[in-house]
């Protein structure tokens, strides 16, 4: 078993070496869904429209300017009644975690609808005046990153209430990693609402077929789907958003750091927010955990009432560190070694269930205690992404 581990990983890692090698430059340029009007027009004309979207729902021009979705659409006399809004809304304004309230565009004049509030999906009352839906929203590739819930009760929505659902693709930039266990359905939640892999290395597109063909809805019902294909990208293209996808990811280096940072968040340690760079440092109010030092205070629209707030933490400067490597950069090296500073990671945890909740199993703190070592616990959870590479297979868009 151990032998054929090993031929498994040496096949990932083969597959993925060209990232490492490949030049953002050197590529056609990439063409998100959104902007091949002449793919998706024969499927909204004549519509009443909803649109799932925040403010990564753009299309980029040649020149580097910028049109949000909305405003293609309607330019495109495409009838967009209504718009739903996920975390962080629809500006992208609101920090992690803060109820989203129901608005409407000041610009277009469309209401807005939250689903990151009291409701996560769209009523069937506000589906009544709707013929399709389309989603678009920049994904990051992380389970607990919130955008693939909202796209999940989207297409259960849409699948309840007999809608087409249409999703314009757009990159993973973390799309060249696999890697953690598959979420247990003890652990099943917002943020982490399908079993897949921590860090899946799926487009939204790709996913949301997946889910479709699982059958992961709700009483194993499929949506009537099409997905709208990026053009000229491929797993090995390396992809930086044009915008940031929510307050605390503000440069590619947090994007690319989220994935395994994040787990920070269901301990005592500081993973930068509060900071001009988040997701790029981390630290403790303990001179004995580093030499770096950053401290955490308020800032509007990206952080109230940070994590030790006013106080220097102590520890990590990671903007020197990679951001490319063989099989991607996911690694639990960081907060294995935090957790040794604190004697173990018991208790540098402080919110059990939430790790559980993010890491999608309840084993990690006993693995970390216990002795193992970062290959050791990656071996653990080998056999999930095995049979998780097999089964996405059918639903992949992109070489």
């Amino acid at each position: 078993m151990i032998f054929k581990r090993n031929i498994c990983k040496t096949i990932i890692c083969a597959a993925l070496l060209a990232l490492s090698c490949a030049s953002l430059f050197a590529q056609e340029k990439v063409i998100v869904g959104a902007a091949r009007f002449d793919k998706y027009k024969k499927l909204l004309k004549n519509k009443r429209v909803a649109l799932a979207a925040n403010a990564t729902s753009i299309i980029v021009d040649a020149d580097g300017g910028a049109v949000h979705d909305l405003d293609f659409l309607l330019s495109k006399k495409i009838n967009v009644v209504k718009v739903f809004a996920p975390e962080h809304g629809f500006r992208g304004k609101g920090e992690a975690g803060e109820t989203i309230a129901n608005d409407v565009d000041p610009k277009t004049g469309v209401p807005i609808y939250s689903i990151y509030g009291k409701s996560l999906r769209p009523s069937p009352e506000l589906l009544a005046d709707v013929d399709v839906f389309v989603y678009d929203i920049q994904d990051v590739g992380a389970r607990f990153y919130t955008y693939i819930s909202a796209m999940h009760y989207i297409m259960e929505a849409c699948a309840q209430n007999d809608i087409p659902l249409v999703i314009f693709d757009r990159p993973n930039p973390n799309i060249d990693c696999v890697a953690g266990p598959i979420r247990d359905e003890r652990y099943k939640s917002y943020v982490s609402l399908d079993p897949i892999p921590a860090i899946y290395g799926m487009t939204a597109g790709e996913l949301a077929r997946m889910i479709n063909g699982q059958e992961w809805l709700e009483g194993g019902a499929k949506c009537k789907l099409t997905v709208i294909p990026v053009k000229n990208y491929t797993r090995t293209t390396r992809y930086v958003l044009p915008v940031p996808p929510s307050p605390n990811l503000p440069s590619h280096r947090a994007v690319r750091f989220y994935p395994f940072l994040c787990l920070f968040e269901a301990t005592v340690v500081s993973e930068g927010r509060g900071t001009e760079e988040p997701f790029s440092a981390i630290g403790y109010p303990d001179e004995s955990f580093g030499q770096y030092v950053f401290t955490p205070r308020d800032i509007p629209g990206m952080a109230t009432n940070p994590k030790h707030e006013g106080k220097p933490c102590y520890g990590l400067d990671l903007t020197g560190e990679p951001l490319y490597a063989d099989g991607g950069i996911f690694t639990l090296r960081h907060f294995i070694a935090f957790a040794k500073k604190f004697g173990g990671a018991k208790n540098m945890v402080d919110q059990k269930a939430g790790l559980a909740r993010l890491w999608g199993n309840d084993k990690l703190i006993e693995q970390i205690d216990g002795g193992m070592s970062e290959e050791e616990i990656r071996e653990t959870w080998l056999p999930d992404v095995e049979k998780f590479l097999r089964d996405r297979k059918p639903y992949l868009l992109y070489k």
